[in-house]
């Protein structure tokens, strides 16, 4: 009886479309023979073709990278990206800060009483709201 690997996680199994490849890599294979195929034949008189095949090769090779390479379940160019926003974009320095409930309650007594301590000093203060004599 044949057996047959079933994975446990099905977020992880990528549909196939021809040769065992999948859309993306396809898609960049296709593109690194675009430009390396051509640049081997318009190199191979000039330069030889072991210069040819090199110049072909290192052409080539972001192509395949973008195909194949996989981190954590994200593409090269998200791996990229992220450490560009890393190294570059971001602030290198991102201090820790939190603004809980206790810290707020206690800016909330604060205010409270600077408010307090400015009605007491104040000459309005000790008439009645209305404007009339407490008498």
């Amino acid at each position: 009886m044949a057996y047959v690997p079933v994975p446990k996680d099905l977020t992880k199994v990528k549909s196939k479309v021809i040769f065992n490849l999948t859309k993306r890599q396809i898609i960049c294979f296709g593109g690194g023979a675009l430009f390396g195929v051509p640049l081997f034949f318009l190199l191979r008189d000039p330069i030889g073709s072991t210069g040819a095949a090199m110049v072909m090769i290192f052409i080539m090779m972001p192509f395949f990278l973008f195909a194949l390479y996989e981190k954590s379940g994200q593409p090269l160019e998200q791996v990229l990206r992220n450490v560009i926003e890393t190294l570059f974009l971001r602030p290198k320095r991102r201090p820790y800060q939190t603004d809980n409930l206790y810290a707020a309650l206690m800016r909330q007594n604060h205010m409270e009483k600077e408010v307090q301590t400015i009605v007491q000093k104040s000459p309005k203060a000790k008439a009645h709201p209305r404007g009339k004599s407490k008498n």
